[in-house]
């Protein structure tokens, strides 16, 4: 865990945070309602994440299923996404404690929380992870892959696909995500359109701490903030 962070340094972060986001918003002629901030907490300590909650924070994303079991606050109002890379044997431990994964990056991982959901009675909303750059290190499917993901894994009984989400190879330059973020929403134009009766089909998940404005002036409906909050964490 980090240093716990002061509530001034919180508040200084959050009002920068603010401010570039209504800066996306009129430079791209798009609503605040458009855009969902949800904040990246992984590190950050409980109490902080409760005093960004009673700020304003409405959305978390934990990235690792330990820490995420550890700060499980029952009495916490928040919607909670899991963002991070998921073992298919930690599924059962957070299919019930989430409301989306967003990390949807392999047919086997969505079969095994088809089967966790299912053990649950649940259904679960997940975004298809798209490797954007076919970098391998990472997981996630190519962007030809991607419709006929849509089209399986949402056929589970058991999920809906509500979306994409995609991580740009980091670059020092925020500009440089830009084609990545180009290509990830023409991607999501055309799913929509080729499931036009899918109404769920509404989230495109891009852009972090150093490049969401450029995320937010390309059409990304969800905005996934850590470090530009809560500052430099060790493993970020």
């Amino acid at each position: 865990m980090t240093e716990k962070l002061s509530v001034e340094a919180f508040d200084r972060n959050y009002r920068a945070v603010k401010e570039r986001l209504a800066s996306a918003l009129q430079k791209s002629g798009r609503e605040e309602r458009e855009i969902t901030l949800l904040a990246a907490t992984k590190t950050v300590d409980a109490d902080t994440i409760r005093y960004a909650v009673e700020k304003g924070i409405t959305h978390i994303g934990e990235n690792r299923v330990q820490e995420l079991l550890a700060k499980y606050d029952t009495e916490l109002t928040v919607h909670r996404h899991f963002i991070g890379h998921l073992q298919t044997n930690k599924v059962k431990d957070i299919i019930d404690k989430v409301e989306m994964i967003e990390s949807v990056g392999s047919l086997h991982l969505a079969e095994e929380i088809e089967k966790q959901a299912a053990k649950k009675n649940l259904i679960m909303d997940v975004l298809i992870e798209i490797n954007c750059a076919n970098e391998e290190s990472k997981s996630g499917f190519a962007f030809e892959e991607a419709e006929n993901a849509v089209a399986y894994i949402d056929a589970l009984p058991h999920m809906r696909v509500r979306g994409l989400m995609a991580i740009p190879p980091f670059s020092e330059n925020p500009e440089d995500s830009r084609k990545y973020f180009q290509k990830m929403a023409q991607l999501f134009i055309d799913i929509k359109a080729k499931n036009s009766d899918n109404k769920n089909i509404d989230v495109l998940s891009m852009g972090m701490s150093g490049d969401f404005d450029i995320a937010v002036e390309e059409g990304a409906t969800v905005i996934r903030v850590g470090t530009a909050l809560f500052g430099s964490r060790k493993g970020y």
